[in-house]
């Protein structure tokens, strides 16, 4: 998207001290950061238009309200992320494409850790905001996966597993990807935070949940 005036302004050529918006692409990636160093309510109106760089009215201009701003934010971001995952393919083993899904998530995550920051501090709020993320992705990825997770359950090849359980199984460890600060303490040594060690990580991770899941065959793990 071009630039645009930050004022709304008559047909002719604008003033030379009329300031350009940034391009869109850029006022989500700044609301993003935003809201995930501030968290909702932290992120006012006037918070949010000195970060993005324009007058304190463009977010109501724009997008009509924060929260509408908010959810443009986790669309653009969120709906990226999964747009990036590979389709999932009907022919595959059920384990071997759990494995592929969640291997292909985590490293999806590491192009966007402020989105897995962004929901980790949601997740503990029961507001309006977390039902629109569990009903616009996170219940329609559960239930792309969840019928996989059933047939090696079924089969044997996996224990039963309360669905909330299993969601935070494969949900947490992404935390391992985005926490730097705690990641260089628990190394113990020289840690460098490229492309490739996050992506060495992000396989390593999806191993031990993956093999963990399928460590207890043939069992039962529901609640009584």
């Amino acid at each position: 998207m071009a630039a645009e005036p930050t004022t709304t302004r008559r047909p002719g050529r604008p003033g030379r001290d009329t300031a350009a918006l940034p391009e869109e692409r850029d006022i989500l990636l700044r609301g993003l950061e935003a809201f995930a160093e501030l968290g909702y309510d932290r992120a006012s109106a006037r918070e949010l238009a000195r970060r993005l760089g324009v007058s304190h009215t463009f977010i109501n201009d724009r997008y009509g309200s924060k929260a509408a701003f908010w959810r443009a934010v986790v669309d653009a971001a969120l709906g990226a992320q999964l747009g990036r995952l590979a389709p999932i393919d009907p022919g595959v083993d059920d384990e071997e494409l759990i494995r592929r899904f969640i291997t292909d998530f985590y490293r999806t995550s590491i192009d966007e850790p402020n989105m897995a920051r962004l929901i980790a501090d949601e997740s503990s709020r029961d507001t309006d905001r977390l039902d629109y993320l569990y009903q616009r992705y996170f219940e329609p990825t559960l239930a792309i996966i969840a019928p996989r997770f059933e047939s090696l359950a079924a089969s044997g090849r996996m224990a039963r597993i309360p669905v909330d359980i299993l969601f935070f199984a494969i949900i947490g460890p992404i935390s391992g990807l985005v926490s730097d600060p705690l990641t260089r303490r628990l190394a113990r040594g020289p840690w460098q935070s490229t492309k490739e060690e996050r992506l060495d990580r992000a396989e390593t991770l999806a191993c031990l949940v993956v093999d963990g899941l399928m460590a207890h065959r043939g069992t039962d793990r529901r609640r009584p």
